[in-house]
């Protein structure tokens, strides 16, 4: 299936990106990560077009977390996947997509309209990118582990202990 192909690149693109700033990834390098995310969206685009949100009763439970994906690192076409986020919300609320997956899009297009997240899934190395990994900031942090359980997620510190295992 085109869908879960697209993820592959996706990801090994991805596992072959340096895992902190300024690790040695070339221009030439970050052109041809940009160039998988930029098709991928493309490609995600014209699926929508034709046929709505790939929820699951459309592409199956896989498949649904696979288009979440690459509406998650559409961060280069912030309309898109903002349009992506409302697409996910009206099928997680049909009880066809995962909440899960909304925390994490909401996030994204959250901190990408300069807002605060509300479910701690987006991490960053500082407004300058040279700093420690650190949560990008979040609204309501007494109330940060309530939201990830309505969303199906585990408690901040685990995730954050996973955050800084994996990248830190």
């Amino acid at each position: 299936m085109e869908l879960a192909r697209r993820v592959e690149a996706d990801q090994a693109m991805r596992r072959a990106w340096p895992t902190r700033p300024g690790d040695g990834a070339d221009e030439g390098e970050l052109t041809r990560f940009g160039a998988v995310d930029e098709d991928n969206t493309a490609w995600l685009r014209r699926v929508v077009a034709e046929h709505g949100w790939p929820d699951t009763s459309l592409v199956g439970e896989e498949g649904a977390h696979n288009a979440w994906l690459l509406a998650q690192h559409a961060d280069h076409d912030p309309v898109f996947q903002a349009e992506c986020l409302d697409l996910l919300a009206a099928a997680v609320e049909c009880g066809t997509a995962s909440p899960a997956d909304l925390a994490y899009l909401t996030d994204r297009v959250r901190r990408a309209h300069g807002d605060l997240q509300l479910y701690g899934t987006q991490f960053w190395y500082g407004a300058d990118g040279l700093g420690e990994l650190q949560p990008q900031p979040i609204a309501e942090p007494d109330r940060l582990d309530e939201r990830r359980a309505a969303a199906g997620l585990g408690p901040f510190d685990e995730y954050r202990a996973l955050m800084m295992n994996m990248h830190g």
